[in-house]
């Protein structure tokens, strides 16, 4: 009596732990089309295939069964795509789930489509479509979008970096932040370069007419209508460092980008703080009006009109003018890169420059 107990236990037992796998249904993975991406679509069938064994939800047909089969019965799967074609395949595979797609890049999208043929009814089971942002991890795409197409829930902290676009919506409403570091230089020209070159006797700073910027952009799109967005930028810079001084500068700007191209323009005022002080000229030699009260006596006593102007001497004085600015901003997934070139025209002279940066978009 106790051997019998055994046995039927043993066979029980048996019987709770048979390998899952042979009750699951079996599933066939053929080639997925490919158009504009790295990878082959013999390739992306291969790596479609793979996550599928990983669910563990099928019973995954080998490629090398697979390939075997097609010679057997001398069939070729290599343009089946369609319903009708997928399922007569699957009928001669003895699958009862056929899974295909296509995965095409689309401008800075990368578009996964995937569908589910149940063979035995002949009917598309259930379909996935998902764009993903145009990074280089296809295999972390292609993980997503088959648990998608399979009913196994994703990691949203996954499908959000691949998939969560920065473009701006198409409403008046959308508003984006797009803040980061900005570096650059710029050049001075005219009366202003010439000051700068000046010996720091006679109120210049003895310097090269150029300057390196160092500074942060923080920049908000206010409005997007149709291809165009309009921006509005605040950048505090600081400059002359290299020749020993600190100029700081704030620079307010309004302009417009194209969502499509990431071309730019922008115009605004720019606030300085730079040394200045009041003198005159005699023969192209500038005087301070220090220097002019003791040559004549009294700042009234002199014979010269005044005026005011950059010297290394002065006193820092806020300085205005106007800027005006091209670029383009480069974008790769969340980072966008901002390239400019400006020009701001002064009273004595002009500045040009250029600069560029980076930030992430933030919806």
């Amino acid at each position: 009596m106790k051997t019998k107990q055994i046995y039927y236990t043993v066979l029980l037992l048996a019987f709770l732990t048979a390998p899952v796998s042979a009750q699951q249904e079996k599933i066939a993975v053929l080639n997925i089309d490919t158009k504009g991406i790295t990878l082959d679509e013999v390739s992306m069938g291969n790596l479609v295939r793979l996550e599928v064994e990983k669910t563990g939800k099928y019973n995954v047909l080998d490629k090398y069964d697979l390939d075997y089969l097609m010679k057997e019965k001398n069939l070729d799967y290599s343009d089946c795509y369609g319903r009708i074609c997928l399922v007569d395949m699957g009928k001669v595979l003895n699958a009862d789930k056929m899974l295909t797609g296509r995965v095409e890049k689309f401008d800075n999208k990368i578009i996964f489509i995937l569908r589910l043929i149940d063979v035995h009814a002949g009917t598309t089971e259930q379909v996935d479509i998902m764009e993903y942002l145009d990074l280089p991890e296809l295999q972390q795409m292609v993980q997503i979008s088959v648990n998608n197409v399979l009913g196994i829930e994703n990691e949203m902290n996954k499908v959000e970096m691949l998939s969560d676009y920065d473009d701006p919506i198409n409403t008046p409403k959308s508003k984006l932040r797009l803040n980061g570091p900005r570096m650059g230089f710029s050049y001075i020209g005219g009366e202003y370069g010439d000051i700068l070159r000046d010996r720091e006797y006679n109120g210049g700073y003895d310097a090269f007419p150029a300057t390196a910027l160092i500074g942060y952009q923080f920049e908000k799109s206010y409005l997007s209508a149709g291809d165009f967005q309009a921006l509005f930028e605040f950048i505090p810079f600081i400059g002359g460092l290299e020749q020993s001084r600190i100029i700081p500068s704030i620079t307010i700007m309004n302009g417009f980008r194209s969502s499509k191209s990431g071309l730019e323009f922008g115009v605004g005022p720019v606030f300085e703080l730079n040394k200045k002080t009041k003198g005159y000229y005699v023969n192209d030699k500038w005087y301070t009006v220090d220097e002019g009260s003791d040559i004549f006596g009294s700042q009234e006593a002199i014979p010269h009109p005044l005026e005011t102007r950059i010297d290394s001497r002065g006193d820092y004085e806020l300085v205005t003018a106007w800027i005006f600015a091209l670029g383009k901003t480069f974008k790769s997934g969340y980072l966008n890169i901002p390239v400019n070139v400006y020009f701001s025209p002064r009273k004595n002279g002009y500045v040009v420059g250029g600069s560029f940066g980076f930030n992430v978009s933030k919806k």
